[in-house]
């Protein structure tokens, strides 16, 4: 493992953790309750993705839309294509599952005294056997609720090396998408976790991590969650980002603390509302269309 330098020790959290869960029955996971539940999800919450890697582990990404799949349909095109199907929004969408996971996640922070979740929103993800995400980070604190199928985690130390804070700043202004810079020599310095059914994962706020799917398709509960520490810092994190365009050269989020933090993310509620930095990663083109019928699951769409 290299030395990197000083880890940012930020949020309740200071060690990925694996816990166990009850979210795992057929009666949520099985093939007929994703059908039915793709059935019915609104088109506007559904994002479909897919991550093609090079072999030095550099992603491309292409996003695509269900077109007129059904269910049953979308679900044997993840099948076929190495794709993510993300339902965003699921706390609103599927209340069942969300006040399960809501006592899960009860149990889980009670491990943590002074993780205090003011707010959560969750996402279901239905991906394909053997597909992978890439290096990224999330700009909340995430326990990950693993359902079906098997997966491995990948979860490295937040620090500059491994994620540079301009780099935070840019994803949490929406300038650029989730996924960081990555390198083969971060494997190193990877925690390596692999969840079976019935297991969750919670890990440090801002660890930059990646998933491999290991067998057959895999479905998961991403359950987000901010604290006031969280929604503060990535506050200040905004703030950061627009004190840049101005020429200032802010400090460590890790360094600014009580009023200060407090005052930069007073700062960038504002600023998030007139969009003073715009939103670069609004309108991704949809380049393929999820069909079970052509070769791989996808059909490529014709472009304006």
């Amino acid at each position: 493992m290299h030395d990197y330098g000083t880890k940012r020790e930020l949020g309740p959290i200071r060690q990925s953790a694996v816990y166990t869960h009850g979210l795992d029955s057929a009666e949520l996971t099985g093939d007929a309750a994703l059908a039915a539940l793709l059935d019915r999800y609104p088109e506007e919450l559904i994002d479909i993705n897919e991550y093609r890697f090079d072999e030095r582990g550099q992603v491309t990404l292409r996003a695509g839309t269900r077109g007129d799949a059904t269910g049953a349909e979308l679900l044997e095109a993840v099948r076929r294509a190495r794709i993510w199907v993300n339902l965003r929004g699921i706390e609103d969408q599927w209340l069942e599952l969300w006040s399960r996971a809501t006592d899960a996640f009860g149990d889980i922070a009670a491990a943590y005294p002074s993780l205090r979740a003011i707010k959560r929103s969750g996402q279901l993800i239905i991906s394909s056997p053997g597909t992978r995400v890439p290096y990224h980070f999330d700009p909340a604190g995430v326990v990950l609720f693993h359902m079906r199928g098997i997966k491995r985690m990948f979860v490295y130390p937040s620090d500059e090396a491994h994620l540079p804070e301009v780099t935070m700043e840019r994803v949490v202004a929406r300038q650029t998408s989730e996924e960081v810079p990555y390198s083969l020599e971060f494997e190193a310095d990877a925690q390596v976790f692999e969840l079976h059914p019935g297991e969750a994962l919670a890990w440090p706020l801002y660890a930059p991590h990646r998933v491999e799917n290991v067998d057959g398709l895999c479905v998961s509960l991403s359950m987000e969650y901010q604290t006031w520490e969280s929604r503060a810092r990535t506050g200040a994190l905004y703030t950061h980002a627009y004190m840049r365009t101005r020429g200032l050269k802010p400090p460590a989020v890790s360094a600014v603390n009580g009023p200060a933090l407090a005052m930069k993310w007073a700062m960038s509620v504002p600023l998030r509302r007139m969009m003073v930095l715009g939103n670069r990663i609004a309108a991704i083109p949809r380049e393929f269309v999820a069909d079970p019928t052509a070769s791989g699951g996808l059909r490529i769409q014709a472009q304006d």
